[in-house]
């Protein structure tokens, strides 16, 4: 296996967002997202010479580095699609093919919100708009890890960060208010762009 891939903290477009300050844009890039880069690195980097002999399901180094390669490959993922899709007014138009899809979906893109902040709510850790790989459908999903909760073959299109260094330093303890700053920021051509380049993989 070549772990020999090195990862880079990716830049933002943006130092601070309607209702989301710099602080708080800061803390949650430049260090927890930069984090869950260095250490996949890091693991890479340990997985090269770690003794695979020695692997074993109860316990081994092998193990170790393995499970916390997903959780912080998934941390990265997440988070730069998170940061990606935002830096945008909240504004769409309905001929978009991304509203179209969630129109058909959801019923209606207030239905939608409802679902999207509903899971936020009762999630720990990320409420992810996705494609279901196995109907074309798009559905939210809750994940309480970065490697919990997720759906094989599932595309993500809007990642929705609720743990709490994402809204800690504006908000204190009350999530909910974090969410419709988080919605008016969405860059829905972003998001356009990203859901025409993976929906024709799931028709």
């Amino acid at each position: 296996m070549n772990y020999d891939a090195q990862y880079e903290v990716k830049g933002l477009k943006y130092k601070e967002l309607k209702g989301l300050s710099a602080k708080q844009i800061s803390f949650h890039h430049d260090v927890h997202y930069a984090g869950y880069v260095k250490k996949r690195n890091e693991i890479h980097t340990k997985l090269k010479t770690v003794d695979k002999t020695q692997a074993n399901a109860n316990f081994s180094d092998f193990r170790s580095l393995k499970k916390e390669e997903t959780f912080n490959a998934s941390g990265q993922i997440l988070h730069e699609l998170y940061f990606d899709m935002l830096g945008g007014d909240g504004s769409f138009s309905n001929d978009m093919n991304i509203i179209k899809k969630i129109n058909e979906d959801f019923g209606s893109f207030d239905n939608f919100k409802q679902e999207l902040f509903a899971v936020a709510k009762a999630a720990r850790g990320w409420a992810v708009l996705c494609i279901d790989p196995t109907d074309n459908k798009l559905r939210v999903f809750l994940a309480d890890l970065h490697n919990d909760g997720a759906v094989w073959g599932a595309m993500p299109i809007i990642a929705l960060d609720v743990y709490e260094h994402a809204f800690y330093v504006d908000y204190g303890p009350d999530k909910a208010k974090y969410l419709e700053p988080f919605f008016s920021n969405l860059d829905w051509k972003a998001i356009e762009a990203r859901y025409n380049k993976f929906k024709s993989v799931y028709a």
